[in-house]
């Protein structure tokens, strides 16, 4: 027992400062007396709840956890004392946590949680509010995540634990970055990346990293966002060549070189267009277009390599939120090939992975893959009439049921890309219904934020600029003469007549805000905004 209360209190120690390899080592050194764990010890379930802390940084893995779970089974617990039964009640949450079963690791969190007092481990009690924190994030809600993230981290501060508060620190980031407040997140990251910058906690350090890419892809930031997910490939294969957190960067790092890709070709086909003599240029003789053509081939092979890595690694964990993203990631590449067949299948095994895990996240991106795959063959008008009919539809379908899941969320950039596909859909060859495409395009605007000028900014210029060009200026102004505004309010119409005007005054004046704004007697601010909603000003 003495030998037990001693481990822990070492392993305590070298959690909170982040001596990881020291952590490990220990570990090592005592596992046959972890093997030979007796659940009616007085320290047995407290040293089970350390055990899960370094199986969550990335010591042995989940089966081992489970493993010593067993040891406690339903006939020996009801002899344990309350503050042992909510220890085991953590660990139990945890392997919850790396089965993708959610909601159970929720409702065992908050059982401990509602017994704090009792608990009476401040420590264990912060770990507790970050864990739920972070299931709830994986489930979408970011409000609930934050509460009990902000809990935790209030928490390691007191004791104080300020390293261990790090660590929560990057998970905050994180929310804050999904309610749109990047420059408050990179400043979260930078407090913890100084705590943590001289510990061998490369599985943190890596975390930074990675959210450090995933805000710069959402900037439009490219090449920064892939050294972000490069070193966050590095500093995790450190530890584990096959950790998780590796796969998920790798399949960011894909994501970004498909974004690339396709400014690649959107690049090579306005050149081919613009002109006879470009046409010329990027001909398949040409050497400037065999070069632009061989980047971008290679590109997209190199995506497509780090999604197989990836998917190998999360197989290896039995993880299919993983091989979900996995599936549409490499879905999207189909499709952007022209490859609409092997796009759908990818969308559609991603999509039945997700539901069985009741994966709202994924279910939404699998469905708005396949409404864009249906919506694809509506518009390269494959096949008869009646083919037509059924894409049209299965792609309204799909991107229904792509809106109602992301709404069960609380992820934005989710909800604007169900939303955008929605209106990829109405405003297709079938359906041509633009109002409806308008309605889509102004639910989009509302989530995206004024930073953020990645792919699906893009594709929301894209999709009004197809409305635009379909829908007749003086047919809406003669509309608004006889009074027809439809269900428009009079703001609405007002913003859409200065999305009519403004840019057409602005290339009069030689694209000068100052001119357009002293020409229409209107503040420069309101002149940017407007050009940036039309996709005119960066």
């Amino acid at each position: 027992m003495a030998l037990k209360s001693t481990l822990t209190a070492k392993l305590d120690s070298a959690l909170a400062q982040r001596r990881v390899a020291e952590g490990f080592a220990l570990l090592d050194r005592h596992n046959l007396e972890l093997l030979r764990l007796q659940p009616l010890h007085q320290e047995a379930a407290n040293l089970l709840a350390r055990v899960a802390q370094w199986v969550d940084l990335g010591y042995r893995d989940g089966d081992f956890l489970q493993e010593l779970v067993r040891k406690f089974p339903s006939d020996v617990r009801g002899r344990m004392s309350l503050r042992a039964y909510l220890q085991l009640r953590m660990a139990e949450a945890f392997c919850a946590m790396g089965e993708e079963d959610l909601d159970r690791a929720i409702e065992l969190l908050d059982f401990v949680l509602k017994a704090e007092h009792e608990l009476g481990d401040q420590r264990l009690a912060a770990i507790a509010h970050f864990w739920k924190g972070r299931s709830h994030r994986k489930k979408g809600e970011y409000d609930a995540a934050m509460e009990h993230v902000v809990k935790g981290r209030s928490l390691m501060q007191t004791i104080p634990a300020p390293k261990l508060a790090a660590v929560i620190q990057i998970q905050e980031s994180w929310l804050l970055f999904q309610k749109g407040q990047s420059t408050a997140a990179l400043q979260l990251l930078e407090v913890a990346n100084a705590q943590l910058a001289t510990t061998d906690d490369t599985l943190s350090l890596g975390n930074i990293e990675s959210a450090k890419g995933r805000m710069a892809r959402q900037a439009g930031k490219y090449a920064e966002a892939l050294e972000h997910f490069a070193q966050a490939v590095e500093l995790y294969a450190r530890r584990d060549p096959n950790h998780r957190n590796l796969a998920r960067a790798l399949v960011n790092a894909a994501s970004v070189k498909r974004l690339i890709a396709l400014q690649l070709r959107k690049r090579i086909d306005a050149r081919a267009e613009s002109s006879q003599s470009a046409l010329r240029d990027v001909s398949p003789t040409s050497k400037g277009a065999a070069g632009a053509l061989a980047r971008y081939t290679q590109v997209c092979r190199e995506a497509l390599e780090e999604l197989q890595r990836a998917g190998e690694i999360y197989s290896l964990h039995h993880y299919f939120s993983g091989i979900a993203s996995v599936l549409v990631s490499t879905g999207y590449l189909h499709l952007d090939s022209g490859n609409i067949e092997l796009g759908a299948q990818e969308a559609l095994n991603a999509y039945e992975l997700a539901h069985d895990k009741n994966d709202h996240i994924h279910m939404a991106r699998a469905r708005t893959l396949q409404c864009m795959a249906e919506n694809a063959r509506v518009d390269e008008q494959l096949g008869e009439d009646a083919d037509a009919a059924l894409h049209a539809n299965n792609a309204r379908q799909y991107a229904e049921e792509a809106v109602h899941w992301a709404e069960l969320t609380q992820n934005r950039q989710l909800a604007a890309e169900a939303y955008v596909a929605r209106g990829m859909m109405f405003a297709n060859d079938f359906f041509q219904q633009y109002d409806e495409a308008k309605q889509c395009v102004d639910h989009a605007a509302s989530l995206i934020g004024p930073e953020d000028r990645d792919h699906l900014w893009e594709d929301l210029m894209a999709l009004k600029a197809r409305i635009l060009r379909a829908s007749s200026i003086d047919e809406t102004l003669r509309a608004w003469s006889e009074g027809l505004l439809g269900e428009k309010t009079f703001q609405q119409v007002t913003e859409e007549f200065a999305e009519i005007v403004i840019p057409k005054v602005w290339q009069r004046e030689g694209k000068k805000v100052s001119k357009v704004s002293s020409r229409l007697s209107i503040s420069p601010k309101k002149v940017r905004r407007i050009l940036r909603n039309v996709g005119l000003l960066e």
